[in-house]
């Protein structure tokens, strides 16, 4: 469902999200952190999605940010609730059945950076720069910055990054660890498609649970790590999709996963 500020585009198991506010580089207001969690939890609700996308209309910007006119005039009440709004839409990415893909197309700064680290895993355009400048500014990420890119990076990068201000260059990131791939502008879209289909051609509750294993076995130790996993490895052979994948490989004939 599209609205004032998203665009939702669904294509062969393909969600794609796009943030439509190109004229002001696709900064995040309050609204706009309203309207895209609202169309991540009908993406996740939607049986035809089995990937999902986010990326920024326009070809300056993924997101840009917050929007610093709608920061400027907060008192710390109104600034707090903004904040656990953000941190409350890039969570729910993270509980998300499904994975997501950030489709970094241009500028990724501040909240939008911190959009992109909610995903499982971002590819970028050349032309993107991500970087999280809220000091610089006076302020400090307030949608998971702080958190979420230690996790990715280690403090010690996660820190000069923050401390600093300054932006990275696609290639950088991938670097640093940050982006997985970076590709020629033209070609992003495409090459997000490529991994996105080959996501979708698996059985989704196998990878809906390799990502509950990953996500929730970071905040545990190795040994309940691995207890989790062989709780959810067990699950998973009680589902028809464990016995058409492994029949489809001993007739060697493709399975056709249904995800139940």
């Amino acid at each position: 469902m599209n609205t004032e500020y998203t665009l939702t585009e669904v294509n062969d198991g393909i969600g794609w999200l796009t943030v439509n506010r190109p004229d002001s580089l696709n900064a995040l207001t309050s609204e706009v952190v309203a309207a895209l969690e609202s169309a991540l939890r009908d993406l996740e609700q939607d049986p035809a999605v089995k990937v999902v996308v986010i990326t920024g209309a326009g070809e300056k910007a993924f997101v840009a940010g917050g929007d610093i006119k709608e920061m400027a005039n907060m008192g710390p009440l109104a600034a707090k609730e903004y904040a656990r709004r953000g941190q409350q839409m890039v969570s729910f990415i993270g509980k998300m059945s499904k994975p997501v893909i950030a489709a970094v197309n241009g500028y990724a700064l501040g909240g939008g950076l911190e959009l992109a680290l909610a995903c499982d895993f971002i590819y970028a355009s050349e032309k993107a720069k991500l970087g999280l400048p809220e000091v610089t500014l006076g302020v400090i990420p307030g949608f998971g910055g702080t958190q979420n890119l230690p996790r990715l990076i280690g403090p010690n990068r996660a820190k000069e990054l923050i401390f600093s201000g300054k932006a990275l260059t696609a290639q950088q990131a991938k670097e640093w660890g940050i982006v997985n791939e970076v590709f020629p502008p033209e070609e992003l879209r495409a090459k997000v498609t490529e991994t996105a289909q080959a996501i979708a051609r698996n059985g989704m509750l196998a990878v809906g649970s390799a990502k509950d294993a990953i996500l929730h076995g970071l905040d545990m130790s190795k040994e309940d790590g691995l207890r989790y996993e062989s709780s959810l490895f067990a699950t998973l052979f009680a589902s028809d999709d464990q016995k058409e994948g492994m029949q489809a490989f001993i007739a060697k004939r493709k399975a056709e996963f249904k995800g139940k």
